[in-house]
């Protein structure tokens, strides 16, 4: 066993903790059938760890326990790094400091990613696509999308997600929770991405700018629907008659003719309508008695 903990001795230590560890002849361990003397691999995921503890931290991950509990808030991790970053954030301390613009982090790996905003770089790439990213993480997300692993699965609907903020996010959709608030107006919301586009309605930014016409538009979402205007696409397809619209709201509106659902009611005579447009033109009916 080296100075450091890592080593053979370090790999015959590792099955008293956990018993997914692939080891072959002399302690050397294997992934896809290649030998790596020193090294401890997770039977469940062929990961390879050079330390016992890094194999034992990430055991955690497939059963979900997670062993260490912050007294403060209750939080846990399956990671000790983890928890220890933690509780800085209860101590406020941040030894971690950019020489840049001076920005303090509680942990060093933190000030190392953010370093990578001053200067560009993007040490990970992608060895599928080429695409690069400035954090392992990011890449580890993007690596799923040609793999097309789903590893974090919904407890409540079974549905099943490539990274774990898009499990986080979809499972606002059962709680309701909606932990992103509007500072001018309250209104709260549970994706970040949803304040960031309401936010632009009380700064009148347009962001967003059509190439082909300069039109601008304050989400990404009414720009892709207005590029189809250009381009003539129409990817919403009815499947009670085939008929096809650029936009989902469209066909949205459409499939009430079938269904006979008029959810757009006259406040004044208590006519509905199945379409938001359809109610317009009734209302000038009334502005002309």
């Amino acid at each position: 066993m080296d100075e450091d903990g890592e080593g053979i001795a370090a790999c015959r230590r590792a099955p008293l903790h956990h018993p997914s560890v692939s080891s072959g002849p002399d302690g050397a361990h294997s992934r896809s059938g290649v030998a790596h003397p020193g090294c401890i691999e997770c039977e469940t995921c062929s990961k390879a760890f050079s330390r016992d503890s890094g194999l034992v931290d990430h055991m955690w991950t497939h059963t979900g326990e997670k062993p260490h509990a912050c007294e403060t808030c209750g939080k846990a991790f399956t990671t000790s790094g983890n928890f220890e970053k933690l509780m800085r954030t209860h101590t406020v301390e941040k030894p971690h400091v950019c020489e840049t613009c001076g920005k303090a982090f509680s942990a060093s790996r933190d000030l190392t990613r953010h370093m990578h905003t001053h200067t560009g770089e993007r040490p990970h790439v992608c060895e599928t696509c080429g695409k690069a990213f400035a954090r392992s993480g990011t890449l580890s997300d993007h690596m799923r999308m040609h793999s097309g692993e789903k590893p974090y699965g919904c407890d409540t609907c079974g549905k099943a997600f490539s990274m774990s903020g898009a499990l986080t996010r979809h499972m606002r959709t059962h709680s309701g929770e909606k932990p992103h608030v509007c500072e001018t107006c309250g209104k709260a919301f549970a994706q970040s991405h949803n304040l960031d586009d309401h936010m632009r309605t009380h700064t009148g930014e347009k962001p967003h700018v059509c190439e082909k016409c300069g039109k601008a538009f304050s989400r990404a979402r009414g720009l892709v629907d207005h590029i189809r205007t250009h381009t003539g696409e129409k990817p919403h397809v009815c499947e009670t008659c085939g008929k096809a619209f650029s936009k989902s709201g469209c066909l949205s509106a459409h499939m009430r003719t079938h269904t006979v659902e008029k959810p757009h009611v006259c406040e004044t005579c208590g006519k509905a309508f199945a379409g938001s447009g359809s109610l317009v033109y009734h209302m000038r009916t009334h502005s002309e008695d």
